[in-house]
């Protein structure tokens, strides 16, 4: 029998749950979905609505990154598909489970990790993990092989049997997440996860959620404001504003709602005049392309010309860029 137990301890709560193998979850012989959200719907009594008819649908094994500003609506989405909250509308469902409706059984499957996971300082680095690895259901001695190995992949043998109280920030974070994976989890929802970490410490997480993803079929929800930091390291993306779902997809499905070519910059002394480019500084002129084909061609025509061609460089839209261009394409609709 399993028993459910509430536990207010980090602002969620815990189920005394079994451990899972790790293997693609299927219904029958149809591999399930990791997340499907349909017109999911947030609002709070104050009357702010959050969420606003989210429409998203994840493959398991994605590294998807929720990506929006601070108040965007990221943590409530997470505190939705995590069975923290309910929908006032519309429905969600984590690995066909619905939420709010079995949160206990969800949770055998699932990791959070929040900002700002609260932990127990008077326990050490490895008595914290073991005491959540029991909140799980996991065995003591796997609970304590487990503990180990992810102390040594976060860099914290060392301290594992130092107070929790005495770690600093980085150091606390690193530890919420081996938290989170203490039961090898299939879905993960992190919650700005290198947040307080040190450029070594922050590449060591990123090469950890790859792992997961690609070596153990996990799907990664990572709630960043850091779009360059998102660019680098997921698979997919969902790009969030005021509780509205602007886009969502691979970064080039993400480039074809904006502009799906490249803009090449070319240093030359001499630019045909019946070629529409900008001139932005010295020698250096910028048309944008649709392929790489083009490039060629451009510089062709400069050479025929009698320009001399010293650099060609080409770079596509980046997901920063991405975002405001569909921020300010919204701005616009809102007005007309």
């Amino acid at each position: 029998m399993i028993i459910y137990i509430r536990a207010f301890t980090s602002g969620t709560y815990f189920g005394i749950l079994r451990a899972y193998a790790i293997c693609t979850i299927k219904r029958s012989d149809v591999i399930i979905k990791a997340v499907i959200a349909e017109n999911m719907t947030k609002i709070y009594d104050s009357g702010k609505k959050a969420v606003d008819s989210l429409n998203l649908t994840l493959e398991q094994g994605e590294v998807f990154g929720f990506l929006g500003p601070n108040g965007a609506g990221k943590t409530t989405a997470v505190k939705l598909l995590s069975g923290i909250l309910t929908p006032t509308e519309g429905m969600c469902t984590v690995l066909d489970i619905d939420p709010s409706a079995a949160p206990e059984k969800l949770h055998q499957y699932c990791g959070v990790l929040t900002e700002h996971a609260q932990m127990y300082d008077h326990l050490t680095g490895l008595q914290n993990l073991t005491f959540y690895g029991a909140l799980f259901g996991v065995s003591a001695a796997e609970s304590l092989e487990r503990a180990s190995t992810l102390l040594e992949q976060m860099e914290l043998t060392d301290a594992k049997d130092r107070k929790l109280g005495t770690y600093s920030t980085g150091m606390r974070q690193r530890l919420s997440l081996a938290r989170a994976l203490i039961h090898r989890p299939k879905i993960l929802f992190l919650d700005e996860p290198t947040s307080g970490l040190d450029p070594e410490s922050i590449l060591n997480v990123n090469r950890m959620i790859k792992n997961l993803a690609e070596n153990e079929g996990s799907t990664i929800f990572l709630c960043t404001h850091q779009l360059r930091y998102a660019q680098e390291i997921c698979s997919s993306y969902g790009l969030i504003d005021d509780g509205e779902l602007l886009a969502s997809g691979n970064l080039d499905h993400l480039r074809s709602l904006v502009f799906s070519g490249m803009t090449v910059g070319i240093e030359t002394d001499r630019f045909p005049a019946d070629i529409p480019a900008i001139k932005t500084e010295g020698r250096l002129h910028e048309i944008n392309v649709q392929s790489e084909d083009e490039i060629p061609v451009l510089i062709k025509r400069i050479v025929d010309s009698g320009g001399n061609v010293y650099s060609v460089s080409s770079r596509r839209l980046s997901l920063e860029e991405i975002y405001f261009a569909l921020i300010e394409k919204r701005a616009g609709g809102d007005a007309k």
